[in-house]
């Protein structure tokens, strides 16, 4: 069985620098997925641009077929040389994952990797590798099902050095706290975010080195089936419906006349719930193997703007601008200061009783492929310009969302009914 792989990021730049001096690059290809973490020599401008060199360097040759001996050859061969260190490259580590769950993991001067299963670190054999006089440690691994790699620059593990900590963070205890603290996180992201997070108070809000966590969490496949908007020919309602629940996974429906074609075409009753009801989102409903109704595109709307804004919380590019930014006061937590912490409302607001938290946490917890069943039917209400979102524009909003999901490494098919 293929497995899927989630994949998140995140840095904290070095308090005072205007660049990261680590970069990451994430490949997706049709077998495989390739993944560059490279720190660059010292910080700022100069080791980005050592970083990003040896990224782009390192996954493009592999994209392309090169092998580990061409690929490090390459790379100590291109970067230019510190004159007072005498060294003048970047180190890094090499991920290449295919989709039966086979791995191949090169690490050149990096912290080692970890890997949990079943909340515990996995030991495993390394092979040591000389490349051109340089030392290169690979490893062949087999995952399963929610086993989780982590990749982390020695900014982890030196967090805290010379302040809270006197010798740094050291690796047993990012390895025993990221055992402690995994198990109970759905995804890559917050399990990224929650590492970061510890390495900024580590720091006291002042990084002493650049640093960088990637998580990979494999799972098994989680269908999820979304249906929104009658097919502009009601002869194709049967046949909509027929393949929408018999499709595995999740069954989601958003819209009203959606939901009624369901009930009429299944036969089974529709209950509304009004238990929760808020001015900007209108109740959902229950149906016997639907496991959400809501209404329609505003509801949509706000699932969308949610899993817009919880994609921008965990984006590389936004913590490095606030997490290490001079000015961070308007992104702190309130409840623990920390930003984009577990406490953050964009977070808890996945856990609220609307129909659009609880569809945007199903899309981005509980689904690795998604399936959008739109039908082509224009709702005449939709066309109101007074209405507070652009309700004409439904298979934009569709895209939208599908978009959204493919940046998170998401499987995202959609199937329009006329």
């Amino acid at each position: 069985m293929n497995l899927f792989f989630d994949i998140a990021f995140d840095s904290l730049k070095k308090h005072g620098e205007e660049l990261c001096g680590d970069m990451v690059d994430v490949l997706r290809l049709d077998d495989c997925i390739i993944i560059v973490l490279a720190d660059g020599l010292g910080s700022g401008v100069k080791a980005n641009i050592l970083a990003t060199l040896t990224s782009k360097i390192a996954s493009t040759m592999l994209k392309e077929g090169a092998d580990i001996y061409e690929t490090v050859d390459t790379i100590v061969n291109t970067l230019p040389i510190c004159k007072t260190r005498q060294i003048a490259y970047s180190t890094f580590t090499i991920v290449k994952i295919y989709n039966d769950g086979r791995v191949y993991i090169a690490e050149y001067d990096n912290p080692p990797f970890f890997i949990l299963r079943n909340n515990a670190h996995l030991n495993v054999k390394k092979n040591q590798l000389l490349i051109n006089e340089k030392k290169v440690k690979e490893t062949y691994l087999q995952l399963n099902a929610g086993d989780i790699i982590t990749l982390v620059s020695d900014g982890v593990i030196h967090a805290g050095l010379g302040n809270i900590l006197n010798l740094g963070w050291s690796w047993d205890n990012v390895c025993n706290y990221l055992a402690r603290s995994s198990h109970n996180k759905y995804t890559a992201q917050s399990i990224t975010k929650d590492l970061i997070s510890v390495c900024w108070d580590l720091y006291c809000g002042k990084p002493g080195d650049d640093t960088t966590v990637v998580t990979v969490k494999a799972e098994g496949p989680k269908y999820v089936n979304l249906f929104t908007g009658p097919p502009k020919n009601n002869k194709n309602d049967s046949l909509l419906i027929r393949s929408f629940i018999q499709s595995p996974g999740k069954k989601i429906i958003c819209g009203g006349t959606a939901a009624n074609i369901a009930e009429r075409e299944l036969g089974r009753k529709l209950n509304v719930n009004l238990d929760y009801i808020t001015k900007d989102i209108p109740p959902i409903a229950f149906m016997e193997g639907i496991d959400l109704i809501t209404e329609g595109v505003l509801t949509l709307a706000k699932a969308v703007n949610k899993i817009r804004k919880y994609g921008h919380l965990f984006s590389q590019c936004s913590t490095i601008n606030t997490l290490a930014g001079n000015d961070i006061t308007d992104y702190k937590c309130d409840t623990c200061h920390i930003t984009s912490c577990n406490c953050d409302p964009i977070i808890n607001n996945l856990n609220a009783a609307d129909g659009a938290s609880r569809l945007a946490k199903i899309l981005l917890e509980e689904c690795t492929h998604l399936t959008l069943w739109v039908g082509k039917a224009i709702n005449p209400a939709h066309q109101n310009p007074n209405l507070p979102v652009n309700l004409n524009i439904k298979l934009a909003l569709v895209e939208e969302l599908s978009d959204l999901l493919k940046k998170q490494g998401k499987l995202v098919n959609i199937h329009c009914i006329d």
